[in-house]
């Protein structure tokens, strides 16, 4: 994923909003602008620790601001402290030894009660995405270039082993039975992996229905995958079936996505993406699928995460001040300045 980044500090405030881009039951409940300097990619809730994870990055300010994993309260989004010396692009618990992971280099391993730092762990690659598999309390480790996923238990943090996808991971969803699935977003497909012997056993490609995937979500019970692409323009949402790879049905998204999650209990998938949108996308049936809502977001708000206690959604963007004009006739315009203090939590729920 493309990182953003920001450079300022600031202190909590909370705002209120109940904007939507289209009638439905959800909408923005609460903005806390934590502020904070460093970029920022993925966001994680430990919904059972009640802790919100954000690795953020370093900066070459005056002073310098170093990478780290902030740490909120995931229930008043107050700060609850950091991991130090972690430029990271993303975290995952482990709920059971209380050991965390952040895909820094080295990877840093804490404890998630002090929040101390318990080791790093070398690894090649460069880490990006990240999952906890509860099947063998392993974590997953991705990285756009060889080696593409590196194993570690997560009990120790020893390394267990490395997989070749055969292309460039985003996220990932478990089934917690032995089976992992991973978008690949330059080929366009969902790699599957046998969680016993770490090896792939099937590319489910996704042909022309969906193209540069970097979002998916996991409706375990049903044995759904939703691969939330960024082409055809502006987004599309492809459902297929986890254990024969085969399409069930497309939707169209609202935006590019950056990151989706799937609520259990409500039946529902989430898609974000950085032009400020999320898409609700809700299962009738395991073939019976429709956009529910559109929500207004933030701009840049294009990864999620779900606290599936509250059934909010969490989401991380900043403000940036108008875009330049193309460098060039036809070029895409650069991205405007990024507004002092504006890093912000979203919340979004009913």
């Amino acid at each position: 994923m493309r990182r953003f980044s920001l450079m300022f500090v600031a202190g909590l405030t909370v705002l209120s909003a109940q904007q939507t881009a289209s009638s439905g039951p959800y909408k923005v409940l609460k903005t806390a602008k934590v502020g904070g300097g460093g970029g920022f990619d993925y966001v994680y809730a430990d919904d059972a620790g009640r802790r919100l994870y954000i690795p953020r990055g370093g900066t070459q300010g005056t002073p310098p601001v170093p990478g780290r994993v902030s740490v909120f309260n995931l229930d008043t989004l107050e700060p609850a402290g950091e991991i130090p010396n972690a430029n990271a692009r993303g975290a995952a618990v482990d709920p059971k030894s209380g050991h965390g992971f952040a895909t820094s280099k080295p990877v840093v391993m804490w404890d998630t009660k002090t929040l101390a730092t318990i080791k790093t762990i070398d690894v090649e690659g460069g880490p990006d995405g990240i999952l906890f598999d509860p099947f063998n309390k392993r974590v997953y480790v991705f990285s756009h270039r060889a080696p593409n996923a590196t194993v570690i238990n997560a009990a120790d943090g020893a390394i267990v082993g490395t997989i070749d996808l055969e292309g460039a991971p985003e996220q990932a969803v478990t089934d917690g039975k032995g089976h992992i699935y991973v978008d690949i977003e330059d080929k366009a497909n969902v790699a599957v992996i046998d969680a016993k012997t770490m090896t792939v056993t099937a590319h489910y490609d996704l042909g022309e229905k969906g193209g540069t995937p970097a979002g998916l979500a996991f409706d375990v019970k049903n044995r759904v995958l939703f691969v939330a692409c960024r082409t055809p323009a502006p987004g599309t949402m492809v459902m297929l079936n986890a254990d024969t790879g085969k399409v069930i049905a497309t939707l169209p998204l609202d935006g590019g996505s950056d990151g989706a999650v799937f609520n259990p209990t409500t039946m529902e998938a989430f898609s974000s993406a950085g032009n400020g949108t999320l898409t609700v996308i809700k299962e009738n049936s395991p073939s019976s699928f429709v956009v529910e809502q559109t929500v207004q977001t933030m701009q840049s708000a294009k990864t999620l995460t779900l606290d599936s206690k509250t059934g909010h959604i969490l989401l991380i963007g900043a403000e940036f001040g108008p875009a330049p004009a193309p460098a060039t006739p036809g070029g895409r315009p650069g991205r405007g300045p990024l507004v002092p203090d504006s890093f912000s939590i979203l919340v979004v729920g009913k």
